[in-house]
């Protein structure tokens, strides 16, 4: 039987009002609180009881929740206000559902203490299986670690860890695409160009890179490999700035902004590691004067609606397609294998979805 949403919210706020007093977390370390073995009791201030209770409303608006017949799940997501991220969680919550789970989604407001915290609640309300978005990728250590000693099937997503630190524990699978594919993807884009990128002839491509989170291993190989294509096709390549976005279009704008009054002309290709920033540099370079596919080329990665509508306007060179549905079939499949009993080996447990790029040619077929 299904409960409505103000049911659940509520029971889920009396919930994390319990948990919070079973974990804990101190900066980025997991603790668990002492039990309290006393037998007395005493009674609770009005106003500390109304402060407890705004806390838990507090945290229960940033849970999004669905109900249904079959078991716990806990979702953690890095931030909610992450456009891909957002696209991602969507295709998690419908295939969930529409399978009868009950699911928990939490914020992590790309904050890794308050991340771990919600995997201990996790823990501690007795969820089936956890899918975990981390805020860091060099947080793996740490949340494997958690699961495995709670025993708890999980699936990290979007953000890989390395072979030997899954390796730990057989009940972790990663589903994801890889990002190596992704940037040799846009470096494929810019090639197919009918200049090669090189748009004023001088025999050399001169770029910009709007990187994300230089943490993050999909930035770091996006960033990498998408010039690698250009190089091991024979290019030659000039770096003429390289700046962190962090994944944000206003950043994305920003760094276009400042480096097209730095750099003029000369900027002949735009890479970015996300849509959401090539759309903030697609701001710039028109507000520049700037025309894309005549005096300069943008290509981003993930084929946001916004994305796709800016190739087929022309204003985008190209994206790169990061499923989100299939990944967010994936992940659940996945997550059914685990909870069915199957373990998997080191070595073996990631799955990953392939890329796709997305041209004014073809990107019809993605709308």
């Amino acid at each position: 039987m299904r409960l409505s949403k103000k049911v659940v919210a509520v029971a889920m706020a009396s919930m994390m009002m319990v948990s919070m007093t079973a974990c804990g977390n101190t900066g980025s370390e997991q603790t668990s609180a002492t039990p309290d073995t006393k037998t007395e009791t005493t009674e609770t201030p009005a106003a500390d009881t109304a402060d407890a209770e705004q806390k838990a409303e507090a945290d229960a608006a940033d849970v999004a929740e669905t109900t249904g017949e079959g078991g716990m799940i806990g979702v953690c997501i890095y931030k909610f206000d992450d456009a891909f991220m957002t696209t991602y969680r969507n295709a998690l919550q419908e295939i969930l559902e529409g399978k009868g789970y009950t699911v928990t989604f939490m914020d992590g407001k790309n904050d890794q203490a308050e991340q771990n915290n919600q995997i201990n609640n996790f823990i501690a309300q007795g969820v089936d299986a956890l899918i975990i978005n981390p805020v860091m990728t060099s947080a793996a250590d740490q949340i494997i670690a958690t699961v495995k000693d709670a025993g708890i099937p999980t699936v990290l997503i979007n953000r890989e860890p390395t072979a030997e630190q899954m390796g730990v524990y057989d009940k972790l699978v990663y589903v994801g695409c890889d990002a190596r594919q992704s940037g040799t993807m846009q470096g494929e884009l810019i090639l197919d160009t009918p200049n090669k990128g090189d748009i004023n002839g001088d025999g050399k491509i001169s770029y910009i890179m709007i990187q994300g989170d230089p943490e993050n291993i999909d930035a770091q190989y996006r960033t990498e490999f998408s010039v690698k294509a250009l190089t091991d096709a024979g290019m030659e390549v000039v770096e003429l700035d390289l700046q962190r976005g962090d994944w944000d279009r206003n950043k994305g704008q920003e760094i276009a902004q400042n480096d097209l009054a730095q750099f003029g002309d000369e900027i002949e290709v735009v890479f970015c590691n996300n849509d959401d920033m090539a759309i903030g540099a697609l701001q710039a370079i028109q507000a520049a004067g700037r025309t894309v596919n005549e005096d300069i080329y943008l290509v981003g990665v993930d084929a946001l609606d916004a994305a796709l509508n800016e190739v087929e306007a022309g204003n985008m060179t190209g994206t790169v397609l990061n499923d989100a549905q299939g990944q967010a079939e994936g992940a659940v499949q996945a997550m059914e294998d685990l909870l069915g009993g199957k373990t998997f080996a080191a070595g073996e447990q990631s799955i990953y979805v392939d890329y796709v790029k997305v041209t004014p040619e073809n990107v019809a077929d993605f709308k």
